[in-house]
């Protein structure tokens, strides 16, 4: 089938140029000012902004074991109204992907339900308990994205030393979340003047940035590629930064949430502005900010922490980690930072597409004749407020809801099929 994207805008040099793409056989075939070839169908992009598909490498899909969560096909319905057309899913999952027979059983349910690309982490340790390695080279040839524990610090140093030694054999990267257990004390939300104001537990900044600078050391032994998930405090940044001019092999990412939000927007005991990491202090949140700027942050990724309204319908202290983030990242981040000026519209699309790519070597994140014809259009004078009932997500947690946002999805394609339309 072949699909026809007629007089739409791409991004070059910071600069929107009009252009025409070819889409065949899911591949893109051409891109040109003027393209006549007949199609099967013709899309009219007048107005719209064409990019390669968002990439995230941080969603949690909960399938299998904590479906009334959400599902694969839920969680992938609402990555492709978000504009994301491969997502990266945590292996917190019940059974944990922890060896190969239950990975062939998740790529069998992502084969079957799925609307958008899915790449699946592995566990680093069985059951994701810190006491065992998994066969890296059986969960690699079963088609890991990478290895990670995501959700839980590999809290022994010793057994994250020979997790990233495995890694770098098997040519894998090991994907962090970086929290010390013996410093956390029960805390639900940052350690600052909002904790104290609401006479909630903190978790302190330290919790995090500890166990950055120990795997970084632990990433230059092994010489192996360390990803940091959801960096929150100035702290990591600093430690990032320094590991990466000492030349240790160091990526990370940050999410939308940690980037518009602080410890100032929680104003009352509302579980939907729960967290882990916590929402920071102003300063924390600004670190983030000159840290994507600088380069010390590679990417912006979602972690799309979906639960059912039970789950978060009590306390703010017994409440799970955690709030919805695919169906409206780049809205956010657009209307929050792209449209006060602080960051270029080429730079948010680049942060969701290329370098999420690149650094993980995957075959996506650009627009190209040959490539695979993952795009998201964009219309960018799409006003609206964010409705949380309308989600295509099974779940409702986020503290955007009645949120004013500027610029919307218009469609997502994935090798060459529509995934998302727009409702007229």
């Amino acid at each position: 089938m072949k699909m026809l994207l007629k007089n739409g805008t791409v991004l070059e040099d910071n600069r929107q140029i009009r252009k025409d793409i070819l889409i065949d056989g899911g591949r893109i075939e051409e891109i040109a000012d003027d393209i006549t070839t007949e199609a099967d169908e013709t899309v009219d992009c007048t107005g719209m902004l064409i990019t390669p598909g968002f990439v995230d490498v941080h969603v949690h899909l909960r399938e299998p074991g904590g479906e009334h969560k959400e599902t694969i096909e839920t969680g992938t319905r609402a990555a492709a109204r978000g504009g994301f057309t491969t997502i990266c899913p945590m292996p917190n999952t019940r059974p944990v992907p922890d060896d190969a027979e239950t990975m062939a059983d998740i790529q069998k349910r992502i084969h079957e339900t799925a609307h958008v690309k899915v790449i699946p982490y592995a566990a680093i340790t069985t059951r994701q308990l810190g006491r065992e390695l998994v066969d890296f080279e059986a969960l690699k040839a079963a088609g890991a994205f990478a290895f990670t524990d995501d959700g839980v610090g590999v809290q022994n140093a010793d057994m994250m030393l020979q997790a990233m030694k495995e890694g770098a054999r098997v040519d894998m990267p090991i994907v962090a979340h970086t929290e010390e257990n013996t410093l956390i004390h029960g805390g639900a939300i940052h350690e600052g003047r909002t904790s104290e104001k609401l006479g909630i537990q903190g978790i302190p900044s330290v919790t995090e940035s500890v166990h950055i600078a120990r795997d970084v050391l632990l990433a230059e032994a092994a010489g192996c590629h360390y990803h940091v998930c959801h960096v929150s405090t100035k702290e990591s940044v600093r430690v990032i930064r320094d590991a990466k001019r000492a030349g240790i092999q160091v990526t990370a990412e940050v999410t939308p949430h940690h980037l518009v939000l602080d410890e100032d927007d929680i104003v009352e005991k509302d579980p939907n502005f729960k967290m882990n990491p916590p929402l920071r202090s102003k300063e924390d949140r600004e670190a983030l900010i000159e840290g994507l700027l600088d380069g010390t942050i590679d990417m912006i990724a979602t972690d799309h922490a979906p639960h059912a309204e039970a789950d978060k319908a009590v306390g703010i202290e017994t409440a799970p980690f955690g709030i919805t983030g695919s169906e409206n990242a780049f809205q956010l981040l657009y209307t929050k930072l792209v449209r006060t000026g602080i960051f270029t519209l080429q730079q948010l699309v680049d942060w969701l597409t290329v370098k999420p790519s690149e650094t993980f070597g995957l075959d996506m994140g650009v627009l190209a004749q040959g490539r695979p014809a993952d795009i998201t259009i964009i219309n960018l004078d799409r006003n609206y407020v964010l409705d949380k009932e309308k989600f295509h997500s099974k779940a409702r947690n986020t503290p955007f809801h009645g949120t004013a946002l500027e610029s919307d999805i218009h469609m997502t394609i994935v090798d060459g099929k529509i995934a998302y339309r727009e409702e007229a």
